[in-house]
Parts: C-alpha cells; structure tokens; sequence
C-alpha cells in the first residue's frame, strides 16, 4: 500500500521536511505541493510521520477499534496521496484539508459497517429463504412459467427485477446481487415478498 510504502520517518538533515515544528502549517502546506506537483516521497514520508498518530487516535475514539483506526490511517493517507493536487493553499491550512479527507474516509467506513450490518440483518430476517430454496424451485415448477410472466407486471419494478432474474435468465442469488449493485440479503428478501405476492395472486384467479 502506497502508505506503508512511504510511512518511514525522514532522517534529520536530509531534506526540507525533517523538523517538525508545534504547528508546521507551512511545511505541511509546502509537502502537501510537493506530493502534489512531484510525487515527492519524502515530503509524504514527513506528512505521513505527523498525521498518522493524529488520524490513529481519532480512528480509536471513533471506532473503539486499533485495527479499525489503523485502516482509517491507511485510507486517509492513501487518499492524501492520491488526491495532493486538490488542495489549495489559498483557501485553507493543510491540517484542514487533511482532516476532511480523514472524515470522509470514516464516513465511509461507517457506512460500509452499517451496510455489513444490514446484511447481516437480512439474513435473520428471511431465513425461509435460504433453508428452503427448493420450496421456491417448486413453485416454478408447479406454476408454468407463462402464468408466472402474466402477473410480473402486478409487481413492484425491484420485485419484478430479481424474479426475472431468477427463474427467466438463470441467475443465482449471488449474481443477482452483482449486477443490481445490492446486497444479496436484499436480492432474499425481494424473491420472497415476489414469490408470495405470485402465489396470492395466481390463488386467487385460480379459486
């Protein structure tokens, strides 16, 4: 990784970026141009030696997690890297520009976890459909498939999507999930309120 890569302190005397005043805003500002304009590894090397610390303490305090906050210092850096070209010394401090960078990042991670989490939560919540697929393969076969397309309109377009998905095109859960950019706990639970709707629907045409 870029900041694992570039993490090591500077060594005094060998360049512009070894003291480290209480409050270096314009070496830090002077670093973040030079990483900017050249890539210059050593001004990282001296951004990476004063922020990581910072960032690592906030990840604790945000986290309650070492692991999770050294990842926070490993997106925020990376990102810092990456991104050098976007700050503007007019319009604010390098500690600012750093520190938004560094919200961002945990912003993001939070709601990766709560993603995560939902997922998590999905699968609890649809548990039928997971322990009796077969249930829902029976249905396919015990309804012919035309009967199934007659009534897809009556569904919501998210519903109608993963039905399609499943029984038209042959597509698992899994790949469902991929190509509607939505978690698989999602893809479950739509199938089953799907299948049950069809079910109601096509029972009462049928009484």
């Amino acid at each position: 990784m870029v900041s694992q890569q570039l993490s090591t302190r500077c060594e005094p005397n060998t360049g512009n970026y070894t003291a480290m005043p209480q409050t270096p805003s314009k070496e830090l500002a002077d670093a973040l141009s030079a990483v900017a304009a050249n890539r210059d590894k050593q001004a990282f090397a001296y951004l990476f030696a004063y922020f990581s610390p910072k960032i690592k303490r906030f990840g604790i305090k945000q986290f309650n997690s070492e692991a999770q906050a050294m990842e926070l210092v490993q997106d925020t850096l990376t990102s810092v890297w990456r991104k050098a070209h976007l700050y503007n010394n007019d319009k604010g401090a390098a500690t600012t520009w750093v520190y938004t960078v560094m919200r961002n990042a945990s912003f993001d991670m939070l709601r990766k976890m709560k993603s995560n989490k939902e997922d998590n939560i999905s699968e609890d919540i649809w548990p039928l459909v997971e322990q009796h697929d077969n249930a829902d393969y029976e249905f396919s076969d015990h309804l012919e498939n035309q009967q199934i397309k007659n009534y897809l309109d009556k569904l919501p377009q998210a519903q109608r999507d993963v039905v399609k998905g499943v029984y038209f095109q042959d597509m698992s859960q899994e790949q469902l999930a991929e190509q509607l950019n939505i978690p698989i706990g999602t893809v479950k639970s739509r199938l089953r309120l799907a299948l049950q709707k069809l079910r109601n629907e096509m029972g009462d045409r049928n009484d």
